[in-house]
């Protein structure tokens, strides 16, 4: 009985395995991310999927955790960087809005990156809008430590905007939900509840709105404070 190489059960033809480089990995893993998400990539699917063997594979990456970080990287490499204004404060906003855009088009990257200390697994170029943002804040007269404070805290708010939005894009538009979700407050006690029960027809589509540039700039005002620019920050 003939024996059927892995390579040709991949390609549909005998010869020699294919040369795989670290781009073609990754453009591989793409695929497959996008067809049906990252929590189902493994390293034996992404085998197949490039007609080579796992432990060929293991040559390149260590393991799921270490492809991912491979991708994030690469991607954030090829994030153009935004044009910084002078102004401290501004330049925050920028820099934080560049990679809130930059997660809101790959939002499984921010699910892998929900971990503190995941800064130190970044690579240069993808810390340079971190960078930005620390050292705007200790110009605008925080302390280093408030510094990091303020970019953990932007980091939070834009990460969490990024993965309920991201969860939500599978629901239907407002307009075909089923009438019980777009009135989902009808029937609560409206003495109890007057404000919620008012907007329970609005409360979906208001609820939908991307006020993501209003809400970090409220949220760096509020960090920095109203004297920032003239005086250090006290308190912890």
């Amino acid at each position: 009985m003939e024996r059927v190489s892995p390579t040709k059960a991949a390609h549909g033809r005998v010869g020699r395995p294919p040369v795989t480089s670290r781009a073609q990995i990754l453009a591989a893993a793409r695929r497959l991310i996008d067809e049906a998400g990252w929590e189902k990539l493994t390293i034996r699917r992404l085998a197949a999927e490039l007609g080579i063997g796992t432990t060929t594979l293991y040559h390149h990456v260590r393991d799921k955790g270490d492809l991912l970080l491979l991708l994030i990287r690469e991607y954030a490499d090829r994030i153009p960087h935004p044009e910084l204004p002078s102004d401290p404060r501004e330049r925050i906003v920028v820099a934080a809005t560049s990679i809130h855009d930059a997660l809101a088009a790959w939002p499984w990257a921010a699910e892998v990156l929900t971990t503190d200390g995941f800064i130190t697994r970044l690579s240069p170029s993808a810390l340079r809008l971190v960078e930005t943002i620390v050292a705007s804040a200790i110009e605008a007269g925080h302390t280093p430590e408030q510094a990091v404070h303020l970019f953990r805290t932007i980091w939070y708010f834009t990460v969490g905007e990024v993965l309920v939005r991201a969860h939500s894009a599978g629901q239907r538009p407002a307009a075909q939900q089923p009438a019980d979700t777009q009135h989902f407050l009808d029937g609560i006690d409206t003495a109890a509840l007057p404000h919620l029960a008012a907007l329970g027809d609005q409360w979906v589509t208001l609820s939908s709105r991307d006020t993501y540039a209003q809400g970090v700039r409220a949220l760096v005002d509020g960090l920095l404070g109203p004297d920032a620019r003239h005086a250090p920050a006290s308190g912890g």
